[in-house]
């Protein structure tokens, strides 16, 4: 049976329905936690969000079928933290400082590929 190209064009545009508004979508954990239990948030967790927000947005990468970044609460790895996730690929980082949040940027987010050294 041939598919013919209408068909093609129907089912990308169908396909497309379902598929994620950014291409990468980045929480940064930026729980603040009073009891003085390890919390990312006194990692500079805000901070460093705030840079990676700044520099994607610099570097033209932010926007619908991009890269999104976003603060989350607790998302539960504080004592590996600061920490990120990065969707669609489920792929977990601590970072220490502005140098590693550009290697996530300049590696993962640019050019799709993991930075082993600040995966958990």
């Amino acid at each position: 049976m041939r598919i013919r190209a209408d068909d093609d064009a129907a089912q990308l545009a169908q396909h497309r329905e379902f598929m994620s508004y950014y291409q990468r979508h980045v929480f940064f954990c930026c729980n603040q936690r009073d009891n003085g239990e390890q919390c990312c948030c006194a990692s500079g967790a805000q901070e460093l969000r705030d840079y990676a927000k700044g520099r994607v947005k610099q570097l033209k990468l932010s926007g619908a079928g991009k890269v999104r970044i976003n603060q989350a609460g607790c998302l539960d790895r504080c004592k590996e933290g600061p920490v990120i996730v990065v969707y669609p690929e489920e792929v977990w980082y601590s970072y220490v400082d502005r140098h590693d949040i550009d290697e996530i940027i300049d590696e993962h987010l640019v050019n799709g590929r993991v930075v082993e050294r600040l995966r958990i």
